[in-house]
């Protein structure tokens, strides 16, 4: 079995990024519920 985990930074930022997040309204609610909860970090 191959390493499914290959990090690439744009790749993770483009996917779980800020920008994404905010684009999509379950993406809003994600970040609202860690702030809520008081994650440090929001968003990648």
């Amino acid at each position: 079995m191959s390493t499914t985990y290959q990090p690439k930074k744009r790749k993770r930022a483009r996917s779980h990024g800020w920008r994404k997040r905010a684009k999509t309204s379950g993406g809003r609610r994600t970040v609202k519920n860690r702030r809520r909860k008081g994650r440090k970090r929001l968003t990648v």
